[in-house]
């Protein structure tokens, strides 16, 4: 059973054809795992050879491309018809003769998809050099821009049922981000700690279970607190020292985020008073967070905050999330940080993440919003505190 009705597919689909109408594209590939899930429901560990999703102006459906091996997952988790669904041959697949892109190129010379203007999703971090080079050599006919993420802005308004996925990876995310805080004691080892956070958020609630996430478990400790995106060691936890516990929760790929830090015994006071304040600029920054606010005005709410405290934080504090594969689950269009001057809708949801790195410790604690009409609303009911344990 698909995830959502064909209707709701239909209508991402016709909001692309707008979308690339109004900038005179004719046909679009999406290689973006989340891309091509968001437009046809394909979801498979398939990500690591060249697929795409293609959209055409004139094309009611769109044509999904993956490998061979790949075409009856296509079958199972997609609403196209089966004549849509095409899958290339396997001596394509890591060959120095050829590339798969040479035959995706064939196929949209045999549906007459081999001249006008083709956005590609050049950003993308499962599209290559290698193939760009194979469609424009095999496609001369062809005016190649950049999709300038069309698809994941189509995404960025999320619809009801994809709130209620959210939703139900926030309680999933409420009893893992527990279970690692119950977890991180002196002598664990964090390797252990990784496994028992990976174990909740894998097996979800009784109602629904989880899903794995873009990022692992993030769990940088002692020092390693001073930069966000340390894993875990097989070195064990001790007493005096801090943990950042960047986690997500998963629900058919859609997530909900959340950051917290635990500190192993008394925490200095330069942690708890910072601590006070990233919770004061945090309560700002979601006050702010309003349909017709700026993504900017957010930012300038927490900035005003931390201002008055003389701490300076140059990164930004947040950013669109939602739908996503690995390597992360940050949607790549709107950004909580000056000049990002995107309007908020109701229906947008963000992952509010004001860091503080130093250089030897640091501070997480974080948000994941959904902007309604009347403001925004958290999707956890977890505390929101630098956590002790004695």
């Amino acid at each position: 059973m698909l995830p959502f009705e064909k209707t709701e597919f239909l209508a991402r689909i016709a909001k692309t054809q707008q979308r690339m109408a109004a900038r005179g594209i004719d046909t679009l590939l999406a290689v973006d795992p989340a891309n091509m899930n968001y437009l046809t429901g394909y979801d498979g560990w398939s990500f690591y050879t060249p697929q795409a999703v293609i959209v055409a102006e004139r094309q009611a459906e769109p044509i999904c491309i993956t490998r061979g091996m790949d075409a009856n997952g296509a079958k199972l988790t997609t609403f196209l018809d089966h004549s849509n669904i095409i899958g290339y041959p396997d001596h394509y697949v890591q060959s120095t003769e050829r590339h798969p892109m040479d035959y995706i190129a064939e196929v949209l010379r045999q549906r007459r998809l081999d001249r006008g203007t083709i956005a590609l999703e050049m950003d993308a971090y499962y599209f290559s050099p290698a193939g760009y080079e194979a469609l424009k050599r095999h496609l001369p006919n062809v005016r190649f821009v950049d999709s300038g993420q069309l698809v994941n802005w189509v995404r960025a308004v999320k619809s009801p049922r994809e709130i209620a996925y959210m939703n139900e990876a926030a309680r999933i995310i409420e009893k893992t981000m527990q279970v690692a805080i119950d977890t991180i004691r002196p002598g664990v080892r964090q390797c252990d700690a990784a496994a028992a956070i990976s174990a909740a958020y894998i097996s979800g609630t009784a109602e629904f279970g989880g899903d794995y996430t873009a990022f692992v478990p993030m769990l940088p400790t002692g020092i390693g607190t001073s930069t966000p995106h340390l894993t875990w060691t097989d070195r064990r936890f001790v007493r005096g020292e801090a943990t950042i516990m960047e986690l997500a929760a998963s629900r058919l790929h859609y997530h909900c985020p959340m950051a917290r830090t635990v500190f192993l015994g008394k925490p200095p006071q330069k942690m708890t008073d910072t601590a006070k304040i990233v919770l004061e600029g945090t309560d700002a920054a979601l006050e702010a967070a309003k349909p017709g606010a700026t993504c900017e005005a957010v930012e300038a709410a927490w900035r005003a905050v931390i201002a008055r405290h003389g701490i300076v934080k140059e990164s930004r504090i947040g950013y669109s999330v939602g739908l996503n594969y690995p390597p992360d689950w940050g949607e790549h269009t709107m950004s909580l940080r000056p000049g990002d001057k995107t309007v908020l809708e109701p229906n947008m949801t963000f992952h509010v993440i004001p860091g503080i790195w130093m250089d030897d410790w640091g501070i997480e604690i974080s948000e994941c919003i959904h902007v309604t009409e009347s403001g925004a609303r958290r999707f956890t009911d977890f505390p929101r505190k630098l956590f002790v344990t004695e």
